[in-house]
């Protein structure tokens, strides 16, 4: 009898501890496919990009307020266009920075947030 119980609690036991290493490894694997997918979506964001004049355009977009802030007479239009951006839609400027992350290849606003 008391092989019988303890043969119930070892069986139990084991059948246990396999499901926990099943499930660890299933954890493990779609670490591991989640991995492969993001370095994935890297490549095709970099092929892409890579004929793209997208990049360039914003570049040169983001640096007329810089260039023109050292200009005397265009302080004052670009205080204003500051102004009227400031004023515009959360969903406008939400979409503008996304557009402006995915092309410079950031995939997530948190990231480039850090």
């Amino acid at each position: 009898m008391w092989n019988l119980l303890i043969g119930g609690v070892v069986n139990l036991a084991t059948s246990h501890l396999k499901n926990k290493a099943e499930e660890k490894a299933a954890v493990h694997e779609r670490k591991i496919t989640q991995i492969a997918n993001d370095a994935s979506w890297d490549e095709r964001q970099a092929d892409a990009s890579a004929n793209s004049l997208r990049d360039e355009w914003f570049i040169a977009l983001l640096s007329i307020p810089l260039i023109g802030a050292f200009i005397p007479d265009a302080r004052p239009y670009i205080e204003d266009g500051f102004i009227c951006l400031k004023a515009m839609p959360d969903m406008y400027k939400a979409w503008l920075s996304a557009a402006i992350a995915a092309s410079f290849g950031l995939k997530s606003l948190s990231a480039w947030r850090k």
